[in-house]
């Protein structure tokens, strides 16, 4: 599971030229599921993310979560962050999730989320949004579950 986080001021979801969620400061993770990964997966996920001290303190420094901050989370599914480059010019997406277990698995995160005491926002899944959002920094960080069973330093 890939969660591509990144730190805003405001972010709104869109659907057929209708905003149907929005935030304020926060995170925006957008959401990849691959084929294969669980809860144990989600739970990784969700506890990086919403631990992530990617705030600044008084000091200007990166010490304070979304946790920290009283952030909130807006969740948008995004297969395509497991699009595989590297042949060709057109993306090949056979490491995502079917979209029935892509759905369920993307439904236990946000439930997560949502346990995390984090205010939730989504998008829906499998249909057409726009994300509108003000990056904060900008910061843009990657978390992928598969990065947890690997040693820090080679």
């Amino acid at each position: 599971m890939r969660a591509l986080i990144q730190r805003v001021t405001s972010a709104s979801v869109w659907i057929d030229d209708a905003e149907v969620e929005s935030i304020g400061q926060g995170l925006v993770a957008l959401l990849g599921v691959a084929d294969g990964d669980d809860g144990a997966d989600a739970r990784y996920v969700v506890g990086k993310v919403v631990n992530m001290r990617i705030f600044a303190d008084a000091q200007g420094r990166f010490n304070r979560s979304a946790l920290d901050v009283g952030g909130e989370l807006l969740v948008v599914s995004q297969f395509t962050l497991y699009a595989d480059t590297r042949r060709g010019r057109r993306p090949d997406f056979t490491r995502a999730a079917g979209p029935e277990e892509a759905n369920r698995l993307y439904e236990e995160t946000v439930a997560l989320f949502r346990e995390s005491g984090l205010a939730v926002a989504t998008g829906e899944f499998q249909a057409y949004m726009r994300v509108r959002l003000e990056n904060d920094g900008p910061v843009t960080i990657l978390v992928d579950s598969a990065d947890r069973g690997r040693p820090r330093r080679a």
